[in-house]
Parts: structure tokens; C-alpha cells; sequence
């Protein structure tokens, strides 16, 4: 492989992750995105819903100006608001429905290419039902989002049982709800993070292979199972390498040569790779950051 990794991806940074302060604090989202900003490492930053339009407007300047690529993660808004776009309840259903199309509306303000989200709870004893709201809610989004321009509309592949307790989930379920939605959307892909097979039980070389064709996105983050009393234990999304955690620079490495093998990296194309990293308590940003860039570099020494 070229050892410039930059041939093969677009490197991002999931910005309301490294910088967890902006969620109670909007006046730190400017400096922070200007962080990312001066940082040619980074070719794309993943930005959530920014309530102030001033402030919108600011990032939306600085991103303009330093030639980045944005995309939306609504993840962050629903969870925040307890929505799920697969409740039974249809005005639950409704109201998140309407939720992610006014995140898609922001979305294409700030110019983003894409918008994830993440699917509802899950519940076994009603799953199927829970499957088919899921489609229908999603292909209302893509029909939304495909009326207004051409952004990929994204679904984020969570944990099933420990953390997020998602639908979506299971690569089973996964590639079921790929092939369903890619039937009528072609503006619709899944979103892998590498810090969630972990917690899935599953391995790069079981989920990769089988999602192949309804991969557009990728995350690459830690995760922590061992102690359930850590500050970090579940989807926290630590450092690479934290102790005890579950991913560093061999996990990375392999899960990267899978992708390679798979044919995911595309040098026309080339698809979205971003760091979903958070500072622990007493961490600080801009070291986990560095953390982050190491690690990826070393990993990429390694594959083949």
C-alpha cells in the first residue's frame, strides 16, 4: 500500500466527541472548530446541531475558508431528546421523524455531504415490527433528503445489548436493513464504527464482508468492557490504548486491512474515515487527538 493513507481516505474527526465542553458550553464550538480547522491532517469534520445562528454561521465561515468537507451526525439530537424514529408509539415515531428532517435542513445550510443517525431501541419481543417502522422512517428521511440535493443519509451500526441498545444493531439485522432501504435509495449507506464490534461480540472480518456493499462511512474509536465501574466503561469512545480498554494500534491495524481487502478504500472516491475519540475525566482534547493520529499512523504501517 502507499504509505500516505490520504490516497485512499478522507481522514475526519467527529468534532462534538473530542470536544465534549461545546454540549453545555455553545461558545466553545468556534475556537474548537478553528482547532480542527488549521489542522491539514483532517479533510472533514463531523458537526451536530448548533442551536445560535451566529455562531452557525461562524463555523459554517471557517469551514468554508479552510476547504473542509462537513458532515452531519444527528445521533447526538436524538439521543439527547430520548427519540426513536422506530417507537411504536407513532407520535414519538413522528415527532423524531420530523426531528431528523429539521437536522437535514441544517445540514444542508452549514453544506454538509452527509447526515448519520442512529436507529431506535431495541426490543426482541417486537423486533420485526420495530425492523419495518425503522425502514419506513428512514426512506421518509431519504426521500426528504434526495428532494432537497444529493447528501447521503447515513445509519450508524450501535451496540444491541450493552450501551445504546440499538435496533441496528447486529450485522444480521444490518445487512437486512442495508439491502432494504438501498432497494428504493441509492442516496442511503451504513456507517461502521470500530469502537461498536466490540461491544457487537463481532469481528472486522465477520461484518465487513457482509456490509461491503451498503458501506459508505467509517468510524474508527475504543471501547471498554472489562470493568463495569470504569468512568469509561460502554460506548465512551477513550483513547486508543486506554487500560483495560479493547482497541489500539493492532485492532486498528486489522480493521483497516480488512477494509483494504474488502475493496472499501477507493483512491476516485476515496470514503470517510474519522476518529470518534472523547477525553476521559482529567483528559484534555488536543492530547487524545494526537493519541488518535499516532495511532492511525502506526496502524497504517502495518497494512499490507
Amino acid at each position: 500500500m502507499n504509505n500516505d493513507f490520504h490516497a485512499y481516505f478522507k481522514t475526519g474527526i467527529v468534532h462534538f466527541m473530542a470536544f465534549p465542553q461545546i454540549v453545555s458550553d455553545s461558545a466553545k464550538t468556534e475556537p474548537t472548530v478553528r482547532q480542527i480547522a488549521v489542522d491539514d491532517y483532517f479533510e472533514v469534520i463531523e458537526m451536530t446541531l448548533i442551536e445560535e445562528d451566529e455562531i452557525r454561521k461562524k463555523v459554517k465561515g471557517i469551514l468554508e475558508c479552510a476547504s473542509m468537507e462537513v458532515v452531519f451526525g444527528a445521533q447526538p439530537v436524538l439521543l439527547r431528546q430520548n427519540l426513536n424514529i422506530n417507537d411504536e408509539n407513532d407520535t414519538v415515531r413522528e415527532k423524531s421523524v420530523s426531528v431528523l428532517k429539521q437536522c437535514v435542513d441544517q445540514a444542508y445550510e452549514i453544506g454538509a455531504t452527509g447526515l448519520s443517525f442512529l436507529s431506535g431501541k431495541f426490543n426482541k419481543e417486537r423486533l420485526e415490527h420495530a425492523f419495518e417502522l425503522l425502514v419506513e422512517s428512514t426512506e421518509e428521511i431519504c426521500k426528504y433528503a434526495r428532494e432537497k440535493g444529493n447528501m447521503m443519509i447515513e445509519l450508524e451500526v450501535f451496540d444491541h445489548e450493552i450501551d445504546k441498545k440499538s435496533l441496528i444493531g447486529p450485522v444480521e439485522l444490518a445487512e437486512k436493513f442495508g439491502k432494504r432501504i438501498r432497494e428504493k435509495y441509492d442516496n442511503f449507506g451504513l456507517l461502521i464504527d470500530l469502537s461498536h464490534l466490540p461491544l457487537l461480540k463481532e469481528k472486522p472480518s465477520e461484518t465487513i464482508p457482509r456490509l461491503k456493499d451498503f458501506l459508505t462511512h467509517i468510524h474508527i474509536g475504543n471501547c471498554l468492557l472489562s470493568d463495569r465501574n470504569s468512568p469509561v466503561y460502554g460506548d465512551y469512545h477513550p483513547r486508543f490504548g486506554y487500560p483495560g480498554s479493547e482497541n489500539d494500534v493492532a485492532e486498528l491495524t486489522e480493521f483497516l486491512q480488512v477494509l483494504v481487502n474488502t475493496g472499501f478504500f477507493n483512491k476516485k472516491t476515496r470514503p470517510i474515515v474519522s476518529f470518534e475519540i472523547k477525553p476521559a475525566p482529567g483528559e484534555h482534547s488536543e492530547i487524545i487527538i494526537a493519541n488518535a493520529k499516532r495511532t492511525l499512523n502506526r496502524a497504517w504501517l502495518g497494512v499490507k
